[in-house]
């Protein structure tokens, strides 16, 4: 990972896409919390949150860790979403980020990552310069506590998808994330409940759970980083 650093830090400042990788970078500086109201949540009817943000008392959720695995794209930077196979054993045929449960090998979420998409989409690690992690977040359905990891590459490689894994690959610029025209919220019916559904609309997908809560997070604190910097320069 040090080569990639390297790369990215030679590269960075004459970039049209620097200010996206300076906006990122600014995102992942420690705040204050960000209230449940601004993130990506399925709600019920009323607004009030649908999912359990914690394991029930007693309950041991399984460890993992996703990638944010960014890239160059003309002034943009790109971000890269898998289409999971219905051969896994849950959230099959949903849009998510590449990533999986931490192997007892792993030294840690970022390792678990880099590995996870390695093994997805065959990645190199040593490509991926890691800039910081976001929230962990908790799954239900499947009891997991991810780690979002953030890294960046410095151009999109030939991909090696595992069919096993992944049915599609769809990617997604920052900007088109940070365009609230991106955020659809649909009434759904979820496990008995009708509920309401906020996801990312990216490629004919619906990006919703802990995916677009995940995305959500990023969303606020680099709208938070350019609100400051916009401050700033007044």
């Amino acid at each position: 990972m040090e080569g990639a650093e390297r790369a990215v830090g030679a590269a960075q400042d004459d970039a049209p896409w620097a200010p996206w990788a300076a906006s990122v970078r600014a995102a992942l500086i420690p705040g204050s919390l960000i209230p449940e109201e601004q993130l990506l949540l399925v709600r019920d009817l009323e607004g009030r949150s649908f999912r359990p943000m914690e394991p029930a008392p007693g309950v041991v959720p399984r460890t993992g860790a996703v990638l944010i695995a960014l890239y160059p794209d003309g002034a943009d930077l790109r971000l890269i979403l898998t289409v999971r196979s219905h051969h896994v054993a849950s959230h099959r045929g949903e849009v998510s980020l590449p990533g999986g449960a931490t192997d007892p090998d792993d030294d840690g979420p970022v390792a678990t990552a880099l590995r996870e998409c390695a093994e997805e989409l065959g990645i190199a690690a040593d490509t991926v310069a890691v800039w910081g992690t976001l929230s962990p977040v908790y799954i239900p359905p499947s009891n997991f506590r991810i780690t979002p990891v953030i890294g960046w590459l410095p151009a999109l490689p030939p991909l090696m998808i595992n069919r096993h894994e992944v049915d599609a690959v769809i990617t997604v610029t920052l900007r088109e994330l940070l365009d609230p025209a991106t955020v659809v919220v649909e009434r759904w019916t979820l496990r008995g409940h009708d509920v309401l559904v906020p996801f990312f609309a990216i490629a004919g997908h619906k990006v919703w759970g802990a995916t677009a809560l995940i995305l959500s997070e990023l969303v606020v604190r680099m709208r938070r980083g350019l609100i400051a910097y916009n401050a700033e320069a007044s």
